[in-house]
């Protein structure tokens, strides 16, 4: 078979020779990234619609409706998202939300039972040679066997692929040339887990998913981990990172998807989700004299008034800062170690799954778009 495969929204063209079932056939055809496919043989001219099985320019992952049931218990009821090329795409939620089986899902591990999922263009249960040769995975826990060096393991994995990428520069890249022969059992937990992300990038792949990146790491390796996941995207890989901490996708996450119960809670960047949701400001400080608290929970602004020894802790929605500002310059007060604590993307997710929970009969009518909060 002879075949030039174009890049996506491009045309290609194809020669192929097929042989089975006691039957010759040869053709030519060529595919369109738009709607149709012209296929032409010796015995059928074929114009197919080709709407559900199209390729975009510029998605890595499409998933539609998936539904994955495991007997009687349903870990993916309802999950829809798209992840374009070159972004870091999120996905969280507490256990049990059906994070992991989106994710097994997508890489081709499991079969889901509704829905469609397409991972550079093809479906990976149906494809899984073309989506493992373009997908690299680093899973939640692995292990390598204890007395493999570095260097043998990415030599090792880099022998399964057509084209894989330069193992030695990966070392490099990932500050592990040192660790070159170093045995897998000798390796920092940090060490461990940079060696997995090379192991799941030494395939050259268009997308990396990351499960769980960085826990167990202490918080220096933690910040340094974010760092390299930076550079990987500068390098052209598109990323779907499964995490638990909301930092680490607030740091990193060009959108976030929040599951919760198998559905789709939330869709949007992490500022959106944040900004848009009603979540507090929180404003800490210590006055330069004495304050009547019940002044500073008079005003509109403000939801509650607490302290902790001699620091006051305000409470407010968005316009809180301004109001005890002013209050406090015309009581003559100073704010001294003043802090404002901005809604965090925590805020924001347990906002949502706690709606999530007060919702859950209309959960379905969540649409899972991109943008912010739905």
């Amino acid at each position: 078979m002879l075949q030039l495969r174009p890049g996506p929204g491009h045309i290609g063209v194809g020669i192929h020779r097929s042989v089975g079932a006691g039957t010759h056939q040869t053709g030519f055809g060529f595919w369109l990234g738009g709607r149709y496919r012209l296929r032409l043989t010796r015995r059928i001219l074929d114009i197919e619609d080709n709407f559900d099985e199209r390729i975009s320019a510029v998605a890595v992952i499409e998933v539609e409706r998936l539904r994955k049931v495991y007997g009687e218990k349903v870990a993916v009821e309802d999950v829809s998202f798209t992840v374009e090329e070159g972004e870091i795409f999120g996905l969280l939620g507490p256990n049990g939300a059906g994070k992991t089986t989106t994710v097994e899902c997508v890489s081709g591990l499991r079969r889901p039972d509704g829905g469609s999922v397409r991972v550079v263009g093809y479906d990976p249960a149906r494809a899984r040679a073309e989506v493992t040769a373009r997908v690299g995975v680093q899973l939640q826990h692995s292990e390598l066997q204890p007395n493999l060096r570095v260097g043998e393991a990415l030599e090792l994995f880099s022998s399964f692929y057509e084209e894989p990428a330069d193992w030695r520069e990966l070392l490099d890249v990932l500050g592990l040339g040192p660790q070159v022969k170093t045995r897998f059992a000798k390796l920092s937990g940090g060490q461990q887990q940079r060696l997995s992300i090379a192991l799941a990038l030494v395939g050259n792949p268009t997308l990396a998913i990351l499960d769980e990146l960085t826990t167990g790491l202490d918080p220096a390796a933690r910040r340094d981990t974010w760092s390299l996941i930076e550079a990987v995207r500068d390098r052209g890989v598109t990323i779907l990172l499964v995490t638990h901490f909301m930092a680490e996708a607030e740091r990193l996450c060009d959108q976030v998807a929040v599951i919760d119960e198998g559905r789709v809670a939330a869709l949007g960047s992490p500022a959106a989700l944040t900004s848009r949701l009603e979540v507090n400001q929180r404003i800490r400080f210590v006055p330069s004299k004495s304050v009547d608290d019940a002044l500073l929970a008079a005003l509109p602004e403000v939801e509650s008034v607490s302290r902790r020894g001699e620091e006051v802790l305000v409470v407010g929605n968005t316009e809180a800062l301004a109001a005890v500002s002013t209050l406090l310059a015309r009581l003559g007060v100073l704010a001294h170690h003043l802090r404002v604590e901005q809604p965090s993307l925590d805020d924001a997710f347990l906002a949502i799954t706690e709606r999530a929970e007060r919702t859950q009969p209309a959960r379905h009518q969540y649409p899972a778009t991109r943008g912010g909060d739905r």
